[in-house]
C-alpha cells in the first residue's frame, strides 16, 4: 500500500444500493484523508442518507467496497462491526436524545452501554465534553426537554466527541437552528474535530455549514457523485450542477421532473 493510500482513512468504491425498482445509489467513489473533513452536499432524495446509513452499516449496499485505515467494512462479522464502530461518533439530524435520561448520561451512554465504562468515571468525561461545548457543567444534571434546540445541538455534539473518535459523522448539523446558533455549531464542530484530529464525514444542503466546516465538499445527485474538490473551489467549480445547487436557481439541470424520476425509478 502506497503512502497516499494509507493516508485515506475512509473510502468508497463503486457503493450501489437499490430498494425494489428504486436505484438510490449508483455507484458512488469518495474518500476522505486522515484529519480531514468531507462535506456532502445535495438536495432531498439525492441519496446522501443512504449513503451515511451504508458507511455506518446500518444498511448493506448491494454492490462496492467501504474501506476504513484500508480495512473491508462491507459484510464483516457483528464483533468486527463492533471494533469498526468503536472508531465512530455521530451527530444526528435532531440530536436523538434520550428525554428519561439526564444530559450527562445522554452524553456518556455510548461510554457505558458500549464500552462497559464505570458510571463515574463516565460522568466525569460526559462534565468535560458538556463544557467542551461551552455549557456550564451543572446542564448535566438537566433533563432534555429543558433545554432549548440549540443547547440540545450542543449536547449532541458532546455525545458525538465523548469517546474520542477517529471518524465523526454528522448528519445535517444545522437543521432547525436560527442563523447564528447554526454558525455557533459549525464554529464548535471545527473546535471540537481539531482538537481531537478526527476524520469527518458531513451531509448537508446548509451551504454556510459546508463552507464553514468541510476542507472538501463532494455533490450527489441520483446516486452519483457529479463533483468533489476543495471547498475554496466551490464557487469556481465549473459544474452546472454544483453552481445550480450552492445558489439556489430554480432553473439549470436540476429539476423536479428529474427528482422525482430518480425518487420513482
Amino acid at each position: 500500500m502506497s503512502e497516499a493510500e494509507q493516508n485515506i482513512k475512509l473510502r468508497l468504491c463503486g457503493v450501489k444500493k437499490s430498494f425494489g425498482s428504486n436505484k438510490v445509489l449508483q455507484g458512488v467513489d469518495l474518500e476522505i484523508p486522515k484529519g480531514k473533513s468531507l462535506v456532502v452536499i445535495g438536495g432531498s432524495g439525492t441519496g446522501k442518507s443512504v449513503m451515511l446509513k451504508c458507511v455506518l452499516g446500518l444498511i448493506q449496499p448491494d454492490e462496492g467496497s467501504i474501506l476504513i485505515d484500508g480495512q473491508e467494512s462491507v459484510g464483516v462479522d457483528s464483533k468486527e462491526r463492533d471494533r469498526i464502530m468503536r472508531k465512530f461518533g455521530m451527530l444526528f439530524q435532531g440530536a436523538a436524545l434520550f428525554d428519561s435520561l439526564k444530559i450527562w448520561e445522554n452524553v456518556a451512554f455510548g461510554l457505558i452501554q458500549g464500552r462497559g465504562m464505570d458510571r463515574e468515571e463516565a460522568r466525569k468525561i460526559a462534565i468535560e465534553k458538556i463544557q467542551a461545548v461551552g455549557l456550564r457543567a451543572s446542564v448535566g444534571d438537566l433533563f432534555p426537554a429543558e433545554l432549548s434546540g440549540g443547547m440540545q445541538k450542543r449536547v449532541g455534539l458532546a455525545r458525538a466527541i465523548a469517546a474520542n473518535p477517529e471518524i465523526i459523522f454528522f448528519d445535517e448539523p444545522t437543521t432547525g437552528l436560527d442563523p447564528i446558533m447554526a454558525d455557533v455549531i459549525n464554529d464548535l464542530i471545527v473546535d471540537c474535530v481539531k482538537d481531537l484530529g478526527a476524520t469527518t464525514l458531513s451531509i448537508t444542503h446548509d451551504m454556510a455549514s459546508a463552507r464553514k466546516i468541510a476542507d472538501n465538499v463532494a455533490m450527489i445527485y441520483q446516486g452519483r457523485i457529479v463533483w468533489h474538490g476543495p471547498v475554496e473551489e466551490l464557487d469556481h467549480s465549473g459544474n452546472d450542477y454544483v453552481d445550480q445547487f450552492i445558489h439556489g436557481r430554480a432553473d439549470g439541470p436540476i429539476t423536479e421532473d428529474s427528482k422525482l424520476m430518480h425518487e420513482a425509478a
